[in-house]
């Protein structure tokens, strides 16, 4: 006789699927919208000819007018919802790059950027934040992480596909396919995934299986404000702070990195320590996600991903020209790259009320894309001299090394700072 069991499998847990959609996401929106820009730099100049800082002012564009865009993601989420804006940033940030590779005048290039800035907000940092973070509060960091990392495996294979893409068909043709790949995998998740939410699944948000998380599960891991964001408390300004500090150098270092490997060791090998860069950033966010258990000093940890970097900078600056040295540099300035937007967010998870953690996510990511907006531009100003541009390791590049690792220290100050918040 057969037996029939009558256990009814568990339910499937619908927030683990929309992690998977947001690593995909981040994928895109990071592979394309963050490590695009600095290949589409280097693409740009050796195409057009135009100088380095006319070029960087677009990157500059793109991030500024992105930082106007997140500041007003919660309120374009409630409007639309979380599926049509990914679906539309999506679309934007296709056509932006098709911008990018053709276009023939500097003003042409300031529209394209305007695309590409608008377009990958909702795949950035805020918009992952957003799809994800309603699922999940104790177990809010693995899940931030996982998702985040999507940015990390973006900027693992966007970067070194971008220049071999490039230099295979030429830039036009290369941005065309990767447009089209991005729609039309980034419609679909939209659609399909994005348009649920725990208040329409309540058999996964009211009987969550045992590990797993949802938005009624636990209260935050560390002890919570409970209280109205107080944008002049000391905790909302010195996380603001240190964020857009340590994307500052973050960013103006990733938009000169490549062009200044490029030289020395070719622009295939340039792509891959490129890439390995950003393959340490995915191991450095899972380490630290996995190492923040309940009650964690979440700024120390962040305190502790700027130090790292910090020394990676230093060898930079202090061993141009000996390779093994720039890798590990590379490697070491790797290490905290995803941790200096994933952070961030579980930092305000502890700090501020629930209700508040959204927008003051919003706030800070808008800050620090506002403030690095300007760091390709303004960093790259130290790689002229006389009318010069150090164009590889070595000689010219003390100063732009020396900036970015005192703007790192500053960052460790910044946070450091809001650590007494905790103790109220």
């Amino acid at each position: 006789m057969t037996h029939i069991s009558s256990r009814t499998p568990p339910p499937v847990f619908d927030g683990d699927t929309v992690v998977r959609a947001a690593f995909v996401l981040a994928l895109f929106g990071w592979g394309v919208g963050f490590y695009g820009p600095p290949i589409f730099l280097y693409a740009v100049v050796s195409r057009t000819g135009w100088s380095l800082p006319l070029v960087s002012a677009a990157v500059t564009l793109h991030f500024l007018f992105g930082a106007c865009v997140v500041a007003c993601l919660p309120r374009i989420h409630r409007r639309f919802g979380l599926a049509a804006t990914t679906a539309g940033g999506a679309i934007l940030l296709a056509l932006g790059c098709i911008g990018w590779a053709c276009a023939i005048q500097p003003w042409q290039l300031g529209l394209a950027a305007l695309f590409t800035g608008a377009g990958w907000v909702p795949l950035g940092a805020a918009g992952i934040n957003a799809i994800v973070s309603p699922w999940f509060v104790r177990t809010r960091p693995m899940a931030l992480a996982k998702a985040y990392n999507g940015a990390s495996l973006g900027g693992m294979l966007f970067s070194p596909m971008w220049v071999a893409l490039i230099g295979q068909y030429g830039f036009p043709a290369a941005a065309l396919v990767v447009g089209l790949v991005m729609v039309a995998v980034v419609l679909p998740l939209a659609g399909g995934v994005l348009v649920r939410t725990p208040e329409a699944e309540p058999q996964n948000t009211n009987k969550a299986q045992p590990g797993r998380d949802s938005t009624q599960a636990a209260a935050p891991v560390s002890p919570a404000r409970h209280r109205a964001a107080r944008w002049r408390d000391r905790a909302f300004p010195t996380l603001a702070a240190a964020m857009a500090l340590g994307l500052f150098a973050q960013i103006g270092m990733i938009a000169q990195l490549f062009s200044l490997l490029a030289p020395a060791i070719g622009t295939t090998a340039a792509g891959w320590v490129m890439a390995m860069a950003t393959g340490c950033g995915m191991g450095g966010r899972l380490a630290v996600a996995r190492l923040l258990g309940a009650g964690a000093d979440r700024r120390r940890a962040a305190c502790a991903s700027y130090a790292i970097q910090a020394c990676g900078t230093a060898l930079l600056l202090a061993a141009p020209q000996q390779l093994p040295l720039v890798v590990l540099g590379v490697a070491l300035f790797g290490l905290g790259i995803g941790n200096a937007t994933s952070l961030p967010p579980l930092i305000a998870q502890a700090e501020f009320a629930p209700a508040d953690v959204p927008r003051v996510v919003a706030r800070c990511v808008a800050i620090a894309q506002a403030l690095y907006a300007f760091a390709p531009a303004a960093l790259a100003l130290l790689l002229t001299h006389e009318g010069h541009v150090a164009l590889t390791l070595g000689a010219g590049t003390q100063a732009f090394f020396g900036t970015v690792l005192l703007i790192q220290f500053l960052a460790i100050a910044c946070m450091w700072a809001g650590r007494a918040t905790q103790k109220q």
